[in-house]
């Protein structure tokens, strides 16, 4: 009896490590190629594609006047972009507001909000003659040429596009964390992925997608929440790659409150799990029968615990085999691991980071896991939900 109950437990955290030694091999190589190998950008287009701008503006009057005034200021032939605002659930003054401006309002109430709801509506909305669709969310905040660079990659002959989506603030140890996930991730996971020919990972907005392409892939997604995980994965089984325009900056609030980080995080780790659970046998057969490679990459992709987990638990399972040896790989194995591990995120960090704050958040960095460990448990119902997260109207 003692033999077999030493045999699961060597089971158990031999499988333990072969899932955290993989993603952690998988963010060193990655994050270290990135480095290492740059892919060029596209030349300059030889005419300008039309766009229409969809921003998702839901409640939060205090923020939508800007964002939308902001977005026709982007440095790009007017008669080339068209502005929409789908509001849902504004106030009348703000509505009237957002009407003495030079773009469309599409207004919406829904019994259960969520982007694909609003998303649906602005299409049905939305006359032809477009040639590609980008999505905002209502704190973002284009910069001036950020349309240029999306029409470059439309001229290559790119259909889907993700824009580099930066903070626009990092005022609170929180907001810097979330500023270097978002960094950390954009890196590993859009930029560093193109070196492979693999697709960049689609974010919630920043992207652009050939018009045709938008409509027919929105008309299969009706996600609560992970609309843009399902919009990855829908479009990489049909073998359309989704391009990284890393110079296409678009500025995103960051969370600043811990609270709302907690939620946001609940929410995000749900839609991920429901989208594996959903999807997850297809990547196997993807990849066995059609050689699609890249799908079955974006379904690894939602079988992943997110980075500041691994930052816990790689030392936390190095502690373990230090302290019980025999019970599963070896302590030098684990510590290969969980080096390469912390160089894969470390070298992902953009350099402007290391500066006297980051000790600060570092300092934060427990408190957050311990938290996302408990998230872990707490999933059930999270998807079944819009869950809104609050932005801070002194950030815009």
């Amino acid at each position: 009896m003692i033999e077999l109950i030493r045999f699961i437990f060597w089971l158990l955290f031999s499988l333990v490590f072969i899932y955290l030694g993989v993603y952690s091999l998988y963010l060193f190589v990655f994050s270290v190629t990135g480095k290492l190998i740059i892919k060029k950008a596209p030349p300059v287009a030889r005419g300008f594609k039309k766009f229409v701008i969809y921003i998702c503006a839901y409640k939060e009057d205090a923020i939508i006047l800007n964002s939308a005034a902001q977005a026709l200021t982007i440095d790009y032939p007017k008669d080339k972009f068209h502005v929409c605002v789908i509001a849902d659930s504004m106030q009348p003054e703000t509505i009237v507001k957002l009407k003495e401006m030079p773009l469309q309002v599409v207004e919406v109430v829904f019994e259960s909000s969520t982007k694909s709801k609003a998303l649906h509506k602005g299409i049905a909305n939305t006359e032809e003659g477009f040639d590609a669709a980008v999505v905002f969310d209502i704190d973002n905040i284009a910069a001036p040429d950020y349309l240029h660079h999306i029409n470059n990659y439309l001229y290559a002959g790119d259909v889907v596009i993700q824009g580099h989506r930066v903070a626009k603030n990092t005022e609170t140890p929180v907001a810097i964390l979330d500023a270097i996930s978002e960094e950390v991730n954009n890196h590993i996971f859009r930029k560093a992925q193109r070196v492979f020919n693999l697709s960049a990972a689609i974010i919630g907005s920043g992207m652009a997608l050939e018009y045709r392409l938008f409509k027919d892939t929105m008309a299969k997604i009706d996600a609560v929440g992970g609309f843009d995980k399902e919009m990855g994965l829908v479009l990489t089984r049909q073998k359309i790659h989704v391009a990284y325009a890393d110079a296409a900056l678009i500025y995103d609030e960051k969370v600043s409150n811990p609270e709302v980080f907690k939620k946001q995080r609940r929410r995000w780790l749900s839609a991920q799990f429901n989208l594996l659970k959903t999807y997850g046998a297809t990547g196997f057969t993807e990849l066995f029968r059609r050689g699609n490679f890249d799908y079955f990459n974006e379904i690894y992709q939602t079988a992943i615990l997110p980075r500041i987990l691994m930052l816990g638990l790689m030392p936390f399972m190095l502690l373990v085999s230090i302290i019980f040896p025999g019970v599963g790989p070896t302590w030098q194995a684990w510590a290969t691991a969980t080096a390469l591990c912390y160089i894969g995120i470390l070298v992902a960090i953009p350099g402007q980071f290391f500066n006297g704050k980051l000790l600060g958040a570092v300092m934060k960095l427990p408190l957050i896991f311990f938290t996302m460990v408990m998230l872990l448990f707490k999933l059930k119902g999270a998807n079944k939900k819009f869950i809104h997260t609050p932005h801070n109207p002194t950030s815009h």
